[in-house]
């Protein structure tokens, strides 16, 4: 079986009968194995309430879905409202099956559908890393949940259903390489909780498995990177880049994406971001719907609209300028299924997160105070029927939609 840890670690029982100076290196070893290990969860961006300057992992952090909002917990060994009082055990119940201390449901926003494929020696360095950290009381506010989803029993239905509690077992038919980015991928870096699509219950559709998928109104492109995938003409080293420098020739990580190199992937050791690399790029996908070429007056006013808007940062053609501007014909996020990022940056703009390889941080000015839905949709329409590989035409409709979502969120 394929060694799934980092660093190699001893038992507490094997601990207990080590000379001091070698009890200490080992126990130093488990902390900063789980250090590795919490920065490949990206658990620092989602309990730290980050749009309030809140300290890391003292939670709070207020996450939207599609059936309320959920505050994330405080993992800071605080003995009121932390992880204080908590044992490894409890620990890792949470991570492995879902249930937190009191034995009570822990509602699927924290991936342990995707942590259980961690082991027990992986749990336990996490924890060990967590109680080193200084302790931070701070109460987490309730979760805002209709009824019945606010009785946390109702999770039990959701996981008789849905949630399977499971080790990870490496396909022997493939490479080390492979199996090491299956499990990164599957299992600490979580990456399908965003990129893949879910159902109305809100489970990952196995057929949308890395697909795209929408969370807070943002779309999660297309990651699959073999023949057909969203990012078929990326190779393993563009991979690699973006996700430890946070640029690459085709796009630079923004908003949550940008979150996560900067707070999780960069961080991450070249030869386990290569793994994710190799098992990406195996992940071939079905041929895009085709669509007709948009009709000449659509496209003649998409044209106009993209000279006057777009061409002084993306070139003429839509080529963009490599490491600063995003090629636009050949954008995984601008050729979505669903266009909402894609609207979402022209509303509301966006930018770079600075990463320490490049701590530069290019954005892109909003446009929500200068076009209107219907030129906007008119754009977006031209740019994705322009292009090698087109995508349907955006309505009015759904621009006027994210324009209000956007006013409510602020």
């Amino acid at each position: 079986m394929i060694r799934t840890t980092i660093i190699t670690t001893v038992g507490a029982a094997a601990l207990s009968f080590a000379a001091p100076a070698q009890a200490q290196e080992l126990a130093y070893s488990q902390v900063e194995r789980g250090r590795y290990l919490t920065s490949a969860g990206d658990c620092k961006a989602c309990h730290t309430d980050i749009e309030n300057d809140g300290q890391p992992f003292a939670g709070g952090r207020a996450m939207a879905t599609p059936f309320g909002t959920i505050y994330s917990a405080n993992l800071t060994p605080d003995a009121e409202t932390g992880l204080g009082r908590w044992s490894r055990e409890d620990f890792y119940n949470a991570l492995n099956e879902g249930i937190d201390d009191e034995g009570r449901h822990l509602y699927p926003a924290m991936p342990y559908p995707n942590f259980t494929l961690m082991t027990r020696d992986d749990t336990d360095a996490i924890f060990a890393y967590l109680q080193s950290l200084e302790p931070v009381h701070k109460e987490k506010p309730e979760n805002e949940f209709p009824f019945p989803l606010n009785i946390r029993m109702s999770v039990s239905g959701w996981k008789m259903l849905f949630f399977e509690d499971e080790e990870f077992r490496p396909d022997l038919d493939q490479s080390d390489a492979w199996n090491r980015g299956r499990f990164l991928v599957d299992g600490p870096l979580h990456c399908g909780a965003c990129h893949t699509g879910k159902n109305l219950l809100g489970a990952s559709v196995d057929d949308e498995y890395m697909r795209g998928g929408l969370l807070e109104n943002w779309f999660a492109p297309n990651i699959r990177g073999g023949e057909d995938g969203g990012i078929a003409h990326w190779d393993e080293d563009d991979i690699v880049e973006f996700l430890k420098d946070g640029r690459s020739k085709h796009t630079a990580p923004m908003q949550r994406m940008g979150e996560v190199v900067s707070l999780s992937t960069q961080n991450l050791r070249t030869d386990d971001l290569r793994a994710v690399a190799t098992y990406l790029k195996s992940l071939d996908d079905q041929p895009p719907e085709t669509f007709d070429k948009i009709d000449a007056a659509l496209a003649e006013t998409g044209s106009a609209l993209y000279f006057d808007n777009c061409a002084g940062c993306h070139a003429a053609d839509g080529s963009g300028v490599p490491y600063v501007f995003a090629p636009l014909t050949t954008s995984n996020k601008v050729h979505a299924e669903d266009p909402s990022t894609a609207i979402r940056i022209i509303l509301g703009g966006a930018r770079a997160e600075p990463t320490d390889y490049v701590p530069s941080i290019p954005a892109m000015p909003p446009f929500a105070w200068k076009l209107s839905d219907a030129q906007i949709a008119d754009l977006l329409s031209y740019l994705r029927g322009a292009g090698p590989r087109r995508a349907a035409p955006v309505s009015a409709s759904e621009v006027a939609d994210v324009r209000e979502y956007l006013s409510e969120e602020h």
